[in-house]
């Protein structure tokens, strides 16, 4: 029962770190443009989609890169490691997707396709969090003890660290 605790706040710390925050900023425009914006041609919606750091797609590498190194991540929890990291890349090229097609659709929507619009993007959110969670399943059942132990104390920080930020700015949704 305990271990099952320890791995549910594990896997909600995994959603509060997903790079998805950085995506949704995206979906949060002070004012959408009276025309959609461009999509550039041959390149891939996330290396185009800028955030405050960046592309998407570079804020999702430099996470990975510290979640990597600040849980310890050992050459034996490597193929475990790849799959987590995989489906976080995975999963933020497809929301970035999701959004980008909102933001195209923003200006044209009725309030009825506004909500229908969310619905997508939760449903996809929903969806894309399930694969992370069994892809961290495995990740996380690799480790020895004394990892899992680390693990949930930097998921715990993470998860404090937000809450902490979401009571500063007066925003209750969980990212």
């Amino acid at each position: 029962m305990i271990r099952s605790a320890h791995l549910a706040s594990a896997a909600i710390a995994a959603l509060l770190m997903l790079p998805a925050a950085a995506l949704a900023q995206s979906a949060q425009a002070p004012a959408a443009p009276a025309t959609p914006p461009a999509v550039s041609g041959g390149a891939p919606p996330m290396a185009s989609h800028t955030v405050q750091g960046g592309s998407a797609e570079q804020r999702v590498e430099e996470h990975i890169k510290q979640l990597r190194t600040q849980l310890r991540i050992t050459s034996a929890e490597q193929p475990q490691w790849e799959q987590f990291a995989n489906v976080m890349r995975e999963n933020a090229r497809a929301m970035d997707q999701v959004f980008a097609q909102r933001m195209q659709q923003y200006p044209t929507m009725n309030a009825l396709q506004n909500m229908q619009s969310y619905e997508r993007v939760a449903e996809a959110h929903a969806q894309h969090v399930q694969r992370l969670v069994t892809a961290f399943v495995s990740l996380y059942n690799a480790m020895p003890e004394q990892q899992k132990q680390l693990t949930d104390q930097v998921f715990r920080a993470k998860a404090e660290a937000n809450a902490q930020k979401r009571m500063q700015t007066g925003r209750n949704e969980v990212r």
